[in-house]
């Protein structure tokens, strides 16, 4: 389904359990690129790949690791902290305001922005006020960048090209605005929400299985598998959904057009077609083929090792320096069918 885009539209309906209406305002399908289909997402995509170049993402990650640092040296004395807050969800933040070559507090702001924006939803008057907020600071950072360009992705826009033509004010604000919304929430599937909820989701896997956690302790070597069986294990994106296009079936089952699938990706996580003991959480498991980040096609998410070299930094950081780290009280998670994300 997610690598034939012919025959599975992400644009028909949208991707979400909610289908909007014609006069909805979430309603962004062919604008979105998560509600894209080619030949407008191709276009899309390929502009905001301008902004991840090789040079731009190696000195970024050069970055990640003091960031890191910098994260758990803000909580480390407290002796208690909102975790997902001052730590899962502060990184990635820092490293979308690098990205964008903005200050580190407002990327922290921007990302409290879509916070409030994604729990409030439509006609609520904080989420109303975020957005404008958002689109203001849009404003601002497209006069800024077009009088002082920098490397960063937010000059790379302005002075990207599509057909030949570089993108209006408007366009920028209004692709700021979404990519802040959404793309953000992508990164977030590649930097915000994705690894907020990796690292959040976990460290209470790993408190949960302290054996595996010890063995990850003693051998740093183990890291990258780590994550991967992290990935997989938490599995920070719930679902997305697609339309038939035409009549069709699936392993047997058949399916009009029209109809929209989802696709869970904690299910196929633990597919015991496709993983040995599914259940079981193993920091060395090994091969891992996971898809928490999509199943392939145009829509695997672009900030996927942006969020590996994420979680590879902060999660040892938090290992290594808040040892016998431990819940202050019950986890609260926000209720979503797309982001199975810790609240506090």
């Amino acid at each position: 389904m997610s690598r034939d885009t012919a025959t599975w539209s992400s644009e028909a309906t949208a991707v979400y359990f909610d289908e909007p209406g014609p006069d909805d305002f979430a309603d962004q399908r062919g604008v979105l690129m998560l509600t894209m289909d080619p030949p407008r997402h191709t276009a899309l995509r390929a502009l905001v790949s301008k902004g991840f170049t090789p040079r731009q993402v190696a000195k970024l990650n050069e970055r990640i690791t003091d960031m890191a640092r910098d994260v758990v040296d803000s909580v480390i004395e407290r002796g208690e902290c909102d975790f997902v807050k001052d730590v899962a969800g502060a990184l990635p933040s820092y490293v979308i305001a690098e990205l964008l070559g903005i200050p580190l507090e407002d990327g922290y702001r921007l990302y409290q922005l879509t916070e409030i924006m994604s729990i409030g939803g439509l006609g609520d008057t904080r989420a109303t006020e975020a957005a404008v907020e958002m689109f203001a600071y849009a404003t601002e950072l497209a006069t800024r960048k077009r009088a002082h360009p920098c490397d960063d992705i937010a000059t790379s826009l302005l002075h990207a090209e599509v057909d030949g033509k570089r993108l209006t004010d408007m366009e920028f604000n209004f692709f700021f605005f979404f990519f802040f919304f959404f793309f953000f929430l992508l990164l977030i599937n590649a930097g915000g929400d994705t690894t907020r909820n990796l690292v959040a989701g976990g460290m209470c896997v790993l408190m949960d299985h302290p054996e595996e956690r010890a063995k990850l302790e003693a051998d740093p070597s183990l890291l990258p598998t780590a994550v991967e069986e992290l990935l997989r294990y938490v599995s920070p994106v719930i679902t997305f959904l697609r339309t038939a296009m035409k009549d069709t079936e699936l392993r047997g089952v058949p399916v009009q057009k029209g109809d929209r699938v989802a696709m869970f990706y904690p299910s196929a996580n633990r597919d015991e077609a496709h993983f040995a003991d599914p259940d079981r959480f193993d920091v060395t498991r090994k091969p891992n083929a996971h898809v928490a980040f999509g199943g392939g096609g145009m829509h695997f998410c672009l900030g996927a090792n942006l969020a590996r070299v994420e979680a590879a930094a902060l999660v040892p950081e938090v290992l290594s320096r808040m040892k016998n780290l431990e819940l202050a009280g019950p986890v609260e998670r926000m209720p979503s069918t797309l982001l199975p994300g810790t609240f506090h």
